[in-house]
């Protein structure tokens, strides 16, 4: 035979919190977290400025965004480094600090096109 489970003494089920009670964050928990939306915005306005016109500008912003991201994945502790820290701190800085380097190499050496 199965006992029922207890409830509290007083036959009501326990209330864990009031309706309403919980409250998401609205901010950073940590200061990469922070940085993170700062580069976001940053690459956001990179590719506005491609769509505009200036594509070369633009990517260079976008490569300047993340070489940023590279710096401060490399100088920030996991701790602190928020959503900046996906893999390994190497592999992070390496994969920004390429990727950054490429795009600011090809908005460069890329020949402006007819028309």
């Amino acid at each position: 035979m199965t006992e029922p489970e207890p409830t509290g003494g007083t036959g009501d089920p326990e209330v864990v919190g009031a309706p309403g009670a919980w409250q998401p964050r609205r901010y950073p928990s940590t200061v990469g977290g922070g940085f993170y939306l700062a580069i976001l915005l940053t690459a956001s306005t990179a590719i506005g400025i491609v769509v505009t016109g200036d594509w070369r500008l633009g990517v260079r912003v976008l490569a300047a965004a993340l070489a940023a991201a590279a710096l401060l994945r490399l100088v920030l502790p996991r701790r602190d480094a928020g959503m900046l820290a996906v893999r390994h701190r190497v592999l992070d800085v390496l994969i920004l600090a390429g990727v950054a380097a490429a795009l600011y190499w090809l908005a460069g050496s890329i020949p402006d096109q007819p028309g």
